[in-house]
């Protein structure tokens, strides 16, 4: 590419020489794309560059926040658009920014770099705009679970939960053992919700809740612990940073 226009976010930055830094964006065009550019780009807001290289290194350059004409393909009103402007320049603050954090963190972990993924873009871009609301706990966890959810989807994993690893309907007395590669394993079951080796263990009767409700504030903890086991398993187990940072913030409250 040479000069392309592009609009995205950055996920993620490292330092690069005295004035630069080492960029993940995830653009709107082709996914996630790794460049160089000015340092002092900001996090959560819809950015404007132009891209320039042939390799996996890119050079940015021009970075601007993007304007809602920009960042919207739909006509909007002349009169409505100043408005929306003035929302799209609001900030993320508080503890919801260790959530953007995380939804940043699991993208430039997780995506294959120039694999053009407009729809989670959009739900990334959705996500960003729910966060820069007040929201209670609850509200908050569903955001972030609702976005994994797209993320599994996009990355081709599916999960099953009508039927065991052995393609037989779930029982509602029986305890499942959660395989990211297998899918639900029929266990025994232990108090703390846990098997010996670690994974998420479930009774059948909350698997069926949990599929006839979808996510819902009251299926909300057990879906919250299949992602935490999946995401896990792709990460390889090496730990989150936001989720760290996210930790020691809670204890600092107590």
């Amino acid at each position: 590419m040479r000069n392309e226009a592009l609009i995205g976010y950055l996920l993620h930055q490292r330092p690069y020489q005295e004035k630069r830094a080492l960029y993940y964006l995830f653009s709107q065009q082709h996914g996630v794309i790794h460049g160089i550019g000015k340092k002092g780009a900001p996090l959560f807001m819809p950015l404007q560059l132009f891209a320039t290289g042939k390799r996996d290194l890119k050079t940015f350059s021009q970075i601007n926040i993007a304007s809602f004409s920009s960042v919207h393909t739909q006509a909007v009103q002349d009169d409505n658009a100043a408005n929306v402007d003035i929302r799209h320049q609001e900030s993320i603050t508080g503890q919801h920014q260790y959530a953007a954090l995380y939804l940043n963190e699991i993208l430039w972990r997780l995506l294959p770099t120039e694999d053009p993924m407009p729809i989670l873009w959009q739900h990334y871009q959705n996500s960003l705009d729910a966060l820069k609301k007040p929201l209670t706990a609850d509200e908050l966890r569903l955001c972030l679970r609702q976005f994994e959810s797209y993320l599994f989807n996009e990355l081709g994993f599916s999960l099953t939960l009508h039927q065991d690893s052995l393609e037989n309907p779930i029982e509602p007395e029986q305890a499942y053992r959660f395989l990211p590669d297998m899918g639900l394993v029929p266990t025994l079951h232990t108090e703390d919700g846990e098997s010996m080796v670690g994974h998420a263990v479930f009774k059948g009767n909350d698997i069926l809740i949990m599929v006839e409700q979808g996510l819902s504030v009251s299926t909300l903890n057990a879906w919250s612990r299949l992602h935490r086991q999946l995401i896990d398993h792709m990460l390889d187990y090496q730990p989150l940073q936001s989720r760290l940072l996210w930790q020691q913030q809670q204890r600092y409250q107590l």
